[in-house]
């Protein structure tokens, strides 16, 4: 079976990006980048605990509310990783969960799709290079 194995990231929509970017900021000592589209974001690396040697990381951002896929009262989505994002998406359709939409980069694959209540879910396949993180 296939499984959810981390936390991709966790995506905030908020009216006023800056300022709560600031806050997150100042008050929890999140350092955070700006992106041209304005949504800012950091990224927590870290080493798979049961794969020695394998880095993964972790998308904690802001985006602007005009920006979320999510319907207007949800507030946040958080990004689930799995190993293998076609054989998940599978076994989800086999259960009859639709996949809203799907799309590749060349650091992922991505997967969308709502738990039974509405909440937005996102699905992960990571690509990216880690080897610049290894010790």
């Amino acid at each position: 079976m296939e499984r959810v194995d981390g936390i991709g990231g966790v995506f905030i929509y908020a009216d006023d990006p800056e300022q709560l970017s600031d806050w997150y900021e100042q008050n929890l000592g999140i350092p955070l980048e700006k992106n041209p589209d304005g949504s800012y974001y950091h990224v927590f690396v870290y080493r798979k605990r049961r794969h020695v040697g394998n880095m993964a990381s972790t998308t904690w951002a802001i985006f602007p509310a005009e920006h979320k896929p999510l319907p207007k009262e949800k507030k946040a989505m958080v990004n689930y990783r799995v190993n293998d994002i076609q054989k998940m998406i599978n076994q989800l359709q086999a259960h009859g969960i639709q996949i809203d939409r799907f799309e590749s980069y060349d650091y992922g694959h991505f997967a969308w799709l709502n738990d039974p209540e509405g909440n937005p879910i996102e699905l992960f396949e990571d690509k990216f290079d880690y080897s610049a993180y290894e010790e």
